[in-house]
């Protein structure tokens, strides 16, 4: 058995509010998986979207987050863990004043929708950033502070 090591190269991108570290990029597991360590500020919640092909797992490394998942509630404190399905409604909202925390997604992909966007500068419009979600399978389905369910 053949052991490589192919990381990221662990360069901070400005991703909407948060900078990002791609750890692991889908690349280095053939497209199997992907490793980014978010870190965000108090109040930071993405807009309500849906991953279309694939799970997103959510592991907090430092801080407090609630995570809404189609219709569940969760906060989340370091150490805890939380997975949002492929096809499941959700978003997060960081409850503390910051807040670092891990994402996997699997399959691979989404590593390269966060450098396409950090690429386009940290003040995207939304319509340009609902485009390039949709590229990755990524849809938009309402504002930041919108909560899957209507809530």
């Amino acid at each position: 058995m053949e052991f490589t090591r192919e990381a990221g190269d662990r360069t901070r991108l400005g991703f909407l509010a948060n900078e990002v570290v791609l750890h692991v990029p889908g690349a280095a597991t053939g497209g199997a998986y992907c490793l980014a360590e978010f870190e965000g500020p108090g109040g930071d919640m993405p807009p309500l979207h849906v991953h279309r092909s694939v799970d997103e797992a959510f592991y907090v490394l430092d801080g407090v987050m609630s995570l809404f998942v189609g219709d569940e509630w969760a906060e989340l404190a370091a150490g805890d863990s939380l997975v949002a399905p492929r096809g499941t409604p959700h978003t997060y909202r960081v409850e503390s004043d910051g807040a670092r925390w891990l994402v996997v997604c699997s399959p691979a992909g989404f590593d390269d929708f966060v450098r396409e966007v950090a690429s386009a500068g940290r003040n995207l419009a939304p319509p340009a950033l609902a485009d390039a979600a949709a590229r990755y399978g990524i849809e938009v389905l309402g504002p930041p502070g919108a909560l899957p369910g209507g809530r």
